[in-house]
């Protein structure tokens, strides 16, 4: 009986991290630009290269694997906010750091935007279901909390701010100004997304959060 000549290839074997990875990847671009609503599964396989059926293997359905992309896009600025330890830093400084980080998070993810506002008009019922992104939020309020009470102490901050609303404006004040660039572009008539307008509004934005700060 003849002998078979070998091909020299190994069988590929299945690397779950990595297609997960895939899968995650181009599911985000998927649903930032067409939104749940739109985003169509075999769109997404067929971008992450892999068979559609890992899908429905890795995540269950295409409601499992957005909350999954939504999961990843909170982990994502949690884990810069970490980063920064602010634990230790000045006050002043710790809240500046933090001003900033959420400034420049939005601007090098303009998909996070795009895919929060989609959540909004599901009426967060993703998010409102996931353990994973409570639970990210909790350590942040408390290190905030610490934060102003030693600018109180210190005597650089005044009483009475209240860490969850002093999170939700420096993130709104950022995130409106990204979320709606465009129009404001238009009414204005001037550019808002050049790097010069950016910096201006990011200077605004961290002097007029730290002024209201102030005893």
């Amino acid at each position: 009986m003849p002998k078979q000549r070998s091909t020299g290839k190994t069988p590929q074997r299945r690397d779950p991290v990595a297609t997960r990875k895939k899968l995650l990847t181009a599911a985000r671009r998927e649903f930032a630009r067409r939104g749940l609503a739109g985003a169509r599964v075999d769109e997404i396989a067929d971008r992450a290269g892999v068979n559609k059926q890992l899908v429905y293997h890795y995540f269950g359905d295409k409601d499992a694997l957005y909350l999954a992309v939504l999961e990843w896009v909170y982990e994502e600025i949690r884990a810069q906010e970490r980063q920064l330890n602010l634990e230790g830093l000045p006050p002043q400084r710790a809240i500046r750091k933090l001003i900033e980080s959420s400034f420049d998070h939005l601007a090098r993810h303009p998909d996070f935007i795009v895919l929060l506002n989609d959540e909004n008009r599901n009426g967060a019922r993703h998010v409102r279901a996931s353990l994973k992104i409570e639970d990210m939020h909790s350590p942040l309020v408390s290190l905030v909390s610490k934060i102003l009470r030693e600018g109180v102490r210190e005597g650089v901050f005044r009483k009475g701010i209240n860490p969850v609303h002093l999170y939700i404006s420096i993130a709104g004040l950022s995130y409106f100004y990204f979320s709606n660039t465009p129009t404001l572009s238009a009414i204005f008539g001037k550019d808002l997304s050049s790097a010069a307008a950016r910096r201006a509004r990011r200077r605004h934005v961290v002097d007029l959060v730290m002024q209201a700060l102030r005893p």
